[in-house]
């Protein structure tokens, strides 16, 4: 019997993935990579190694994730080292939980590596902090891909809840996420900032505030983190990267 590595390879920055992830693609006799990872880190794997790309676009799947299960099960019970490679973390929004699952279901052993996930990350990129003293003491992850099967008691939760809130997989979704929060007494005064591609050279923030950034709605594609809160006016001094990036790092990302 195999092994299993569940890894996050971080957000974007090939520098930000852990030590262990890194050992964990150099040991792989298989790697299952996601679409958001650096490809500069298929680089550290062994010439042998097997890549098999099982990324996903919104709308378009490459493997979908029973196949995905099916992978891991299958090359782990051929007694190789596999790891599932992830972009940000395994257990945010990275389904993760569900192939450790199936892994346990077939006695399989497995390591889960977190990785750092892209609402923590974008968002220093853009100098903004998620908690900040007497501004911000608490922060929420949240799925922004479905927003209608949220009810009016969980949007007033959300809107009032925590002080910097983080959506995931917002975009698309964001002209109702923006009415829920307003109808829920958020105001729209908040700042808010959209982090495309964050941490990656080409890295672009577009703020502005909830009841008026909708105007530039066309400026802004997948994919990008969204954050809403007072800290994001901190990015206007904190905004170190973007303007400086090459006085930081020396690399040129390409995505898969």
């Amino acid at each position: 019997m195999g092994k299993v590595y569940l890894v996050g390879a971080g957000p974007g920055d090939e520098e930000l993935i852990t030590v262990k992830g890194l050992r964990a693609i150099q040991e792989a006799d298989v790697i299952l990579y996601d679409r958001l990872i650096n490809s500069k880190l298929l680089n550290e794997a062994r010439q042998e190694a097997e890549l098999i790309f099982c990324g996903k676009e919104p709308n378009k799947h490459g493997l979908i994730q029973d196949r995905i299960n099916e992978q891991l099960v299958f090359h782990a019970q051929q007694d190789k080292v596999v790891t599932r490679l992830k972009g940000g973390d395994p257990f945010i929004f990275g389904r993760g939980g569900e192939e450790a699952l199936i892994l346990e279901e077939h006695h399989i052993p497995y390591e889960v590596v977190p990785g750092i996930t892209s609402g923590i990350s974008a968002a220093a990129y853009a100098g903004i902090p998620l908690t900040h003293r007497q501004v911000s003491g608490s922060v929420s992850f949240i799925n922004g891909s479905k927003p209608e099967e949220r009810t009016d008691q969980e949007w007033l939760y959300l809107a009032n809840g925590a002080d910097t809130l983080c959506f995931y997989m917002g975009v698309k979704s964001f002209p109702a996420i923006r009415e829920k929060l307003l109808q829920a007494g958020l105001p729209a005064s908040t700042p808010i900032a959209f982090i495309h591609w964050g941490t990656f050279a080409h890295q672009k923030t577009i703020k502005g505030e909830l009841g008026t950034i909708i105007e530039r709605l066309p400026e802004i594609s997948n994919p990008s983190m969204v954050v809403i809160g007072e800290v994001v006016r901190l990015s206007d001094q904190l905004k170190w990267f973007e303007e400086n990036p090459e006085n930081w790092f020396d690399y040129t990302s390409t995505q898969v």
